[in-house]
C-alpha cells in the first residue's frame, strides 16, 4: 500500500456493474449483506451506449428484467441498447446500491491466509472478505494476427469500435464473422454498400425474431435454455463448451433477410492477406474498401493473482460462478449455469445461487467467531 492510497472495506466487492453485477448487488442488499460494487466506466451502462447506434435487444422487454424491476416497456416489445443502458443506471438507484463508477481494477490479490482479498486502481484500495468478479464477456476485441497486412487504405472497424455506416469509405464492405453482431451490421450496412460476410453460421431461428412465429419460438426455445440447456444436463454438457467458443444462432437477421438486403454471404473463412487484400479460404482475394472485423473478444482476467484456472476458451473454471479459490466468484461467464447465463433474465438466476453461497460462507464464518470467543 502506498501513502496516497486510501483503503475502503466491505464484506462484499463486486468488479462490475452490467447486468451481472447489478443483479448480484440485488441480492445482496435483499439479504442485508455489505457490498460495494466498483465500475470502470463512467456511468452504469455505458458498457450498452457504446455499441452500434441502431443495437435492438434479442429478448423482448419481458424478458430483459433484472430481478425486482420490470423494464419499463411493453413485454413484447425490444429494448435498444440505450434504453437497457438507462434501465440499468435506473435500476442501480432504485434498490440503492453502492456503486464507485470510473474504478478499473488493476490487479486483484487473493488472500494467502485468513486476510482479505486486495483489489488496487491507481489510488484506490479495497479490501474485502468475498469477490464477485462480473466484468463480462467484452473485455478485449479479438482481431486476426494478420490484419496489420492489409492494405492501409482499407479502413478497418472492429465491431465494438462501430457505431453506424457514416464511420466506413466508399466501396464495398467485408465483414468477417456470421454471429449476432455479424448479421445485424451486415444488414444495416447493405443499405448503402455493397457488402460480403466471410463465415460460418451457428444455425438460425425458423422464422423472424420479430414476426408472430417467432415471438412464439423465442418462448419455446427460452424454456428450453432455461430448464434443459443446463450444466446438469447431459445436453447442456455438450453445448456448453461450442457457445463458450463464440457464436449464437441468427436471430433478428437469418440468411434469408440478409440475401433479401443484398448481403453475399460464403461460409469461406478469411484466412490471411495476399497483396494488402484479404484472402479468403476458398482462394479469393477481395478487392474492398473497409473491413468490419465481427470476430469477438477474449476474456481477460491476468489482473487476478495468483492467476486462476482457466478452461480451453479461456474462461475462469467454475460450476454456477463458484471457483476453486474460497471467496472469489464469477459472473457474466458465457453458460455459467445455463444457455440463458448470457441473456438479461438468466444473471437474476445466476446471482442469486452466487449470492446464497456468499451468505453460507459468512454464516459459517460467525458461527466459528462465536465459537472461538465462547471458549476464550
Amino acid at each position: 500500500m502506498t501513502a496516497t492510497q486510501t483503503t475502503q472495506r466491505t464484506d462484499v466487492l463486486v468488479i462490475g456493474a452490467g447486468q451481472a453485477g447489478l443483479a448480484a448487488g440485488y441480492h445482496l442488499r435483499q439479504l442485508g449483506i455489505d457490498a460495494r460494487i466498483v465500475e470502470a466506466d463512467a456511468r452504469v451502462g455505458d458498457v450498452w451506449r457504446r455499441r452500434y447506434d441502431a443495437l435492438k435487444l434479442y429478448s423482448p422487454a419481458g424478458y430483459a428484467s433484472l430481478p425486482g424491476m420490470p423494464f419499463p416497456l411493453p413485454k413484447r416489445e425490444f429494448p435498444t441498447g440505450r434504453e437497457m443502458a438507462d434501465y440499468l443506471e435506473t435500476y442501480a438507484g432504485s434498490f440503492g446500491l453502492t456503486v464507485d463508477t470510473g474504478v478499473r481494477i488493476e490487479r486483484l490479490e487473493a488472500p494467502a491466509g485468513d486476510g482479505p482479498f486486495v483489489a488496487t486502481a491507481g489510488d484506490r484500495r479495497y479490501e474485502a472478505g468475498q469477490v464477485i468478479v462480473a466484468t463480462g464477456a467484452f473485455q478485449r476485441p479479438r482481431v486476426p494476427a494478420f490484419a496489420p497486412e492489409l492494405d492501409p487504405g482499407i479502413r478497418q472497424l472492429h465491431s465494438s469500435a462501430y457505431r453506424n455506416p457514416s464511420q466506413l469509405a466508399d466501396g464495398p464492405v467485408l465483414v468477417v464473422g456470421l454471429s449476432h453482431s455479424g448479421a445485424d451490421l451486415a444488414h444495416e450496412i447493405a443499405a448503402t454498400h455493397q457488402v460480403i460476410v466471410s463465415g460460418r453460421s451457428h444455425g438460425q431461428i425458423p422464422a423472424p425474431l420479430e414476426s408472430r412465429r417467432g415471438r412464439l419460438g423465442f418462448s419455446i426455445v427460452q424454456a428450453f435454455f432455461w430448464h434443459v440447456a443446463t450444466l446438469d444436463t447431459p445436453i447442456g454438457r455438450k453445448m456448453a463448451p461450442k457457445v463458450k467458443e463464440g457464436g449464437g444462432p441468427l436471430l433478428r437477421w437469418r440468411k434469408p433477410e440478409l440475401r433479401a438486403a443484398g448481403v453475399e454471404l460464403t461460409d469461406a473463412r478469411t484466412i490471411g492477406v495476399v497483396d494488402g487484400k484479404p484472402v479468403l479460404a476458398d482462394g479469393r482475394a477481395l478487392d474492398v474498401a473497409n473491413v468490419v472485423w465481427c470476430t469477438g473478444f477474449w476474456s481477460d482476467y491476468s489482473w487476478i493473482r495468483p492467476p486462476i484456472k482457466l478452461d480451453e476458451a479461456g474462461w475462469p473454471v467454475q460450476y454456477r460462478g463458484v471457483s476453486s479459490v474460497p471467496g472469489l466468484y464469477f459472473m457474466g461467464v458465457l453458460f455459467q449455469y445455463s444457455f440463458t447465463s448470457m441473456l438479461i433474465h438468466g444473471v437474476g438466476r445466476d446471482a442469486e445461487y452466487v449470492v446464497d453461497r456468499i451468505a453460507d460462507r459468512l454464516a459459517a464464518g460467525a458461527r466459528v467467531a462465536g465459537a472461538v470467543a465462547a471458549t476464550a
